[in-house]
């Protein structure tokens, strides 16, 4: 450079020069890092208080215990040989009462009676759950409701829809026909001693309904049979009500009439509850605390910027 040559280069001719500038991109970044790093002990604080409380919340909240029962439908064929005659004499069956189509109906029908309004309120009245499932306006040492209104009291309808929604779970799995029933409640050894009485109550529910309803069409086809002369008639009636006999004995000596039990609810250990997840709570609550301790800091920078 000589000394005539100026130190700054030169603007075109007929134009000006522009400095080279920063992307305001990250000038945007670098002042978002400022902001971070000059109230990062309050953010800190602010994370951690928010994690503290999670993990306090996380131990104090009262733990849920799920208990499993895996049942295999009764695939017995009732209707047996009665199939064959669907054709020639569906009709009086189905008068009758008497199922000709196979059971594979049998197993959609105990699962739906299992999860019905009537099945699960005789299932809480013959217990006195009420009091357990509303706990927390039920008060034990005065054996009363601590309600000061006479409606606000449970009632079986709302027992049903918390039972229902919250507690008790069935799924069939479509492939092996298998059906889990799960409960799911605070108090680990009464949910499996809830889980078994459930599969009990169900077996003896269907099981007293093929009886009744195989006695109903013995009658009925016990006075068919009288007043009819017809050989053939005859013959398919007595094959009918053979059908209706074995069933009864069935129902008469099988206590697993609508599911097996293949593996029967057991007591899980205290610390294998499903609720709450204590680690994910306490990452919930990091991250929430962290988002909210940088809020805070640029909300403080926001109003330092304007009281200067």
């Amino acid at each position: 450079m000589t000394p005539n040559e100026p130190s700054h280069p030169t603007p075109p001719t007929g134009g000006y020069f522009y400095p080279p500038t920063v992307p305001d991109d990250e000038i945007n970044l670098l002042e978002l890092w400022r902001v971070v790093m000059s109230y990062k002990w309050l953010i800190v604080a602010i994370t951690l208080a928010t994690t503290s409380l999670a993990t306090a919340a996380a131990f104090i909240m009262t733990p849920i215990y799920r208990v499993e029962v895996l049942l295999a439908p009764v695939t017995d064929d009732k209707a047996g040989g009665l199939a064959a005659l669907a054709g020639q004499f569906g009709g009086l069956a189905s008068l009758a009462g008497i199922d000709i189509g196979g059971s594979g109906s049998d197993t959609g029908q105990s699962i739906a009676f299992l999860k019905s309004r009537a099945f699960t309120e005789e299932f809480v009245r013959d217990n006195n759950l009420l009091p357990l499932l509303f706990y927390k306006k039920w008060d034990a040492d005065k054996q009363a409701w601590k309600v000061e209104k006479l409606q606000d009291m449970p009632t079986m309808w709302q027992a049903f829809d918390l039972f229902d929604k919250k507690i008790r779970f069935v799924s069939e799995d479509k492939k092996t026909g298998l059906v889990t029933l799960s409960i799911e409640w605070r108090d680990r050894e009464l949910a499996a001693k809830w889980a078994s009485e459930l599969v009990q109550r169900i077996n003896k529910t269907m099981r007293e309904r093929a009886i009744a309803e195989a006695e109903k069409s013995l009658k009925f086809l016990n006075q068919e049979l009288q007043k009819t002369s017809v050989v053939d008639v005859q013959q398919s009636i007595y094959k009918l009500i053979e059908g209706q006999t074995k069933t009864m004995m069935l129902a008469n000596v099988r206590e697993e009439y609508a599911f097996n039990v293949i593996d029967p609810a057991a007591i899980p250990d205290e610390n294998k509850f499903i609720k709450p997840k204590r680690v994910l709570f306490i990452l919930v609550g990091f991250i929430v605390g962290g988002v909210l301790g940088v809020s805070m800091a640029f909300v403080r920078s926001a109003i330092n910027r304007k009281r200067v």
